[in-house]
């Protein structure tokens, strides 16, 4: 039976993932900040709960020893602890820029190097790195989060190369809007803490009403979606390394990826600056 350890169990994506795994007859190690908090898992003789907090190196080691121990290894990891500051960048200090780098890229580091010497002795494993559409695009008021993603997208794609060399797979998630996760009330909470210029209201007024006409639109399978491709991205033998699962971003992902530059900022204009322009 196939173990999976999935990081930021608690809710969201990572807590949607747990379950799935079980159910489809997988050993999974749910590992969250706090366990003794309401997550909405229950211990089983397949489901572990682990301490596992990506900003205490400590505990990353520890989790990844018990869930050797209690299952015989570990198959897949899934790096899904994240959030994201959305708000204007020079409202920012460096305390907040620091913590969004130490949970977001730093987090995923310490992870991976934690599970890496078991992989590299099975010479197998499958390492999924859960980025964003802000890891392709950049994106107004989320600066510091898209270079946060932007920065697992290139560490990701390096490591496809060192790691295959060792027959150790690497995968991309990257999803767009995910309405029902915890995650766009965790950057409100955080942007709150910020204190931007009066300059900027208009611009972060409008930007917002974007934000929320984008968010009324989202998919409501969203999450499952992203499950879904987590799934695929553990099974899939292939070397594919990006996953983008929610249809929501798959017209600026075109136009990134396939368009021209002049195209691609078109694109942006008409979603994000029509309004300030008026």
């Amino acid at each position: 039976m196939n173990t999976v350890l999935i990081t930021g169990s608690s809710s969201g994506f990572g807590q949607a993932t747990a379950k799935a795994f079980a159910q489809r007859g997988w050993n999974v190690v749910a590992s969250m900040r706090d366990p003794t908090a309401e997550h909405g898992i229950s211990s089983s003789e397949h489901m572990m709960i682990a301490r596992l907090d990506v900003q205490d190196v400590d505990s990353i080691g520890t989790a990844v020893a018990a869930g050797i121990d209690r299952f015989g290894g570990i198959d897949v990891v899934v790096n899904n602890a994240g959030y994201g500051l959305m708000t204007i960048f020079e409202g920012l200090g460096r305390a907040a820029i620091q913590e969004q780098f130490d949970v977001n890229v730093f987090g995923v580091m310490d992870v991976t190097r934690a599970v890496l010497p078991h992989f590299r002795s099975r010479r197998q494993g499958t390492l999924i790195n859960i980025s964003s559409g802000a890891g392709i695009f950049g994106a107004p008021m989320a600066s510091v989060y898209s270079a946060s993603k932007f920065a697992i997208e290139g560490y990701s794609e390096a490591l496809w190369y060192e790691l295959g060399a060792l027959g150790i797979k690497v995968k991309l998630i990257e999803p767009g809007g995910a309405p029902g996760t915890r995650f766009m009330s965790r950057s409100s909470s955080e942007a709150n803490r910020t204190q931007p210029p009066q300059d900027y209201s208009p611009f972060v007024q409008s930007t917002m009403a974007v934000y929320a006409g984008m968010a009324s639109g989202a998919d409501p399978d969203a999450v499952s979606q992203v499950v879904n491709a987590i799934f695929e991205a553990a099974t899939d033998r292939s070397d594919r390394l990006r996953y983008q699962p929610t249809n929501d971003i798959s017209e600026i992902v075109r136009a990134r990826r396939s368009g021209s530059e002049e195209q691609y900022f078109s694109l942006l204009r008409s979603l994000f600056m029509q309004s300030t322009a008026e």
